[in-house]
């Protein structure tokens, strides 16, 4: 038990190194390949701004295109993070690519998690995380050189389950768009691909349990709150591909200090209710919905897109040979799915009368 207690915390220290070592190399603590390191005029900006929801201070990045002019109006994207992940990684790269493109765009922290506020931390409940969307549509509404009637949402993983539920009722949105889209809901309560379906009762005793303890004032209980896995002899014992890789991007190619996989124990309360694919039919603006034709995460996206009844121009779009995380980083498949964005929000957003 002291040797594997040890090799824990060596594993930890070396994740901890890796990951401060990544974030002090940008201005900005941006983790993603291309990132920001200065703003220069002439070319896109990164500006952090702080705004409050709901008593919350929420930490997020505006990115600003090349010669902007606040005096002008410009189409914009709000952007939706994974879930553990924070603005800095791959919300940022698809929000820094669309802003090349001449978008506005806003990646922010959720509610609870990164650098945003709220106690206790890593509280992972699916209505905060749809007014986080909610809230961004407030903020970047009201930001100079926003046009209000052209606001367009990408969701990403997780984000893309609760952008899914945000756009359903708040028509701001008049383009909605998801990449890799993961039903967080249902993963929570049936276990990936209903891998923990025999166990759901007593895992909703186990978040029922973890409610009343920090109802009367003990310790919060995590789930998932084990040290990150980067060894390879350890990854191949996963038997996902998702969380293989997951692990990889997460604790070590693109890790952040502020990105966790844990949540709060009690939010399973909330999660395992929800359902990102019910109602899908009240979405009636543009959608289009993309995954790695590789990724273990396809059937959520399927599932979802085929209940979207009255969404306008739909369009289910696979990105050839991607898996789920590959869709996150990997420049060829970044540029498949940024050019497909681009031309979605150029004839749904911009050219066409909503």
């Amino acid at each position: 038990m002291k040797k594997i207690g040890l090799l824990v915390l060596l594993n930890m220290l070396a994740i901890h190194h890796t990951i401060m070592a990544q974030s002090e190399k940008n201005p900005f603590t941006l983790v993603y390949e291309g990132a920001i390191t200065q703003n220069v005029k002439g070319k896109v900006n990164i500006h952090p701004v702080t705004y409050t929801l709901n008593g919350l201070d929420i930490a997020a990045n505006v990115y600003t295109p090349a010669n902007y002019d606040a005096a002008e109006k410009y189409p914009t994207i709000v952007v939706a993070h994974p879930n553990g992940g924070v603005k800095e990684q791959v919300a940022g790269l698809y929000a820094q690519r669309l802003a090349e493109q001449g978008y506005i765009t806003i990646a922010a922290d959720a509610a609870y998690q990164g650098a945003s506020g709220g106690n206790p931390r890593n509280v992972d409940i699916p209505q905060n995380r749809i007014e986080d969307i909610h809230g961004m549509a407030d903020f970047i509404s009201q930001y100079k050189g926003v046009d209000s009637e052209k606001i367009g949402l990408l969701g990403i993983c997780g984000g893309g389950g609760y952008s899914l539920k945000a756009a359903q009722s708040d028509k701001r949105f008049k383009a909605i768009a998801t990449l890799s889209m993961f039903n967080s809901g249902v993963v929570r309560r049936n276990g990936f691909m209903n891998s923990q379906v025999n166990t759901i009762q007593e895992r909703l005793k186990q978040a029922s349990d973890a409610r009343a303890q920090e109802a009367g004032g003990g310790e919060i209980i995590y789930a998932a709150n084990g040290p990150m896995i980067t060894e390879e002899a350890a990854l191949n014992n996963i038997p996902f591909e998702l969380y293989r890789e997951g692990y990889m991007y997460y604790g070590k190619t693109h890790a952040h200090p502020n990105s966790t996989f844990r949540y709060t124990m009690s939010s399973l309360l909330y999660l395992m209710t929800f359902d990102a694919a019910t109602n899908m039919d009240l979405i009636d603006q543009p959608l289009l919905m993309m995954a790695g034709s590789k990724a273990d995460t396809y059937y959520m996206t399927d599932e979802a897109f085929a209940k979207a009844t009255h969404a306008k121009n739909k369009e289910l779009f696979l990105i050839k040979g991607a898996t789920h995380i590959e869709t996150y980083w990997k420049p060829e498949y970044v540029d498949q799915a940024v050019n497909k964005l681009v031309d979605f929000y150029q004839n749904n957003l911009l050219n066409e009368s909503l």
